[in-house]
């Protein structure tokens, strides 16, 4: 048995990385620095004027192709615009949480007169934003490091105003120790089982949000023509004869319908995961389908997201939150160990399922954030709702396939030592190719 501190604990992390976000997260970040920098001036009686965003490559990446909700626009310009226009720094990830009208036309205004310059910053970390408002003579720059709502400091006129803030609403433990990371909380897959089973389900119902969340944003995916339209074209009833109507094409239209909506702006949020929805999308959706098949209760429900959750978050842990990897791989891993706990599976299958994915789908690259994604989510959870059947019926890859291991802990990071150190050079090259076209 978990002792309570230790279910605390880990309910702690769960908090820190699963949260609302309303938009794709890299934009988000950079509105969020630009809010809380413009708020620096306007303290002091300054209204911004300039902005000026440096940003790491994997920011620039993800940011490039990506809608902006409200805006019918792509991009971090329009992103650190609306920062300025109509952010508000405290509500996180969800910091253009106010968009109206007005604050859209005053961002496209701002573009248009050239007042927003994005470069890339010369910094060595995956995750990090520096923005600068000026305003007269007054000047002020919030940074973002490591995470996508971390904002480190705060400077206006030369002088730091705060610093080292962990502003992680959900945890008043997170802002005493800011530094604390996943893999801190020394978790494995037998851990994730073990409090998935016992933990009370009081404790844990906060996580129905993500069936909330994310379930109205597939919902807006499969009604309206977002995207590439991939959830809609699955589910629609021209395709019944090709893909049928049980789990697989049920999980793929939901969850990529999600993307579809996300991806191409659409202003409902999501509930996301290690700081991405498209991966807190891709984590849920494929249980939540599983559970409506399967007619599970809420709090079966609720075990199987917590430990769908858990094992992307553990895994993403060896990454860091912006790799070469595609976010997918690893949150349709967690959603395919979430349908095996759904019915009933042994520690032994679950383990199986997460080396079944880790076997098929390793290598599928990141290439930026974009509407695009929803085709790769579509395949992850082909591959999670295979690998899961698989599983269930003990069928497993064998230690002697490629970077199989016969302990799941190794085989995760395995996977993590691929996704972070072994693709530098491909996350390099995907970016050169991004920005020279």
């Amino acid at each position: 048995m978990l002792s309570k501190t230790r279910e605390s604990e880990i309910i702690e992390l769960i908090k820190k990385e699963v949260k609302p976000a309303l938009g794709c997260t890299e934009p988000i970040a950079v509105s969020l620095a630009t809010a809380r920098a413009a708020e620096a001036l306007r303290e002091i009686g300054q209204e911004p004027e300039k902005i000026k965003v440096e940003v790491s490559g994997n920011i620039l990446k993800n940011g490039m192709g990506v809608g902006v909700p409200g805006t019918g626009m792509v991009g971090l310009h329009i992103a650190a615009a609306l920062g300025v226009t109509c952010g508000k720094s405290g509500y996180m990830l969800e910091v253009l949480k106010d968009l109206d009208d007005k604050s859209v036309e005053r961002a496209k205004e701002m573009l248009k007169e050239k007042f927003v310059n994005i470069t890339l910053s010369k910094s060595d970390k995956k995750l990090f934003i520096s923005a600068t408002c000026t305003g007269g003579k007054h000047k002020a720059t919030a940074i973002i490091e490591d995470n996508h709502d971390s904002i480190v400091s705060v400077i206006r006129d030369n002088k730091i105003i705060s610093e080292n803030q962990e502003k992680n609403s959900n945890s008043e433990i997170d802002n005493r120790q800011p530094s604390k990371s996943t893999l801190d909380y020394k978790l494995d897959v037998k851990t994730i089982l073990q409090f998935s089973r016992q933990v009370p389900f009081s404790d844990i119902e906060f996580i129905l949000e993500s069936v909330t969340l994310n379930k109205a944003l597939a919902m807006e995916g499969l009604k309206n023509n977002y995207g590439l339209k991939v959830g809609r074209t699955i589910q629609d009833n021209v395709h019944k004869n090709i893909f049928g109507s049980g789990l697989l094409t049920y999980s793929m239209a939901l969850t990529a319908a999600a993307s579809d909506a996300r991806m191409a702006g659409c202003t409902l949020p999501a509930m996301s995961n290690s700081g991405s929805g498209n991966q807190g999308i891709t984590v849920t959706m494929p249980v939540i389908a599983a559970a409506e098949k399967l007619e599970s209760s809420r709090e079966e429900l609720a075990r199987a997201l917590v430990l769908s959750h858990l094992i992307a978050i553990h895994i993403k842990g060896y990454l860091g939150k912006l790799s070469a990897l595609c976010g997918c791989v690893i949150a349709s891993t967690g959603a395919a160990a979430g349908i095996v706990f759904l019915r009933n599976g042994s520690y032994d299958q679950i383990c199986y399922s997460i080396k079944n994915m880790i076997g098929n789908i390793t290598g599928m690259v990141c290439d930026g954030a974009k509407v695009g994604c929803a085709l790769k989510v579509a395949s992850g959870v082909s591959s999670a709702v295979q690998s899961s059947i698989l599983a269930l019926d003990n069928i497993s890859i064998s230690e002697n396939d490629g970077i199989i291991e016969k302990d799941i802990e190794k085989t995760i990071r395995n996977l993590g030592s691929i996704g972070s150190k072994g693709m530098e050079n491909t996350d390099s090259m995907i970016l050169d190719i991004m920005v020279c076209k």
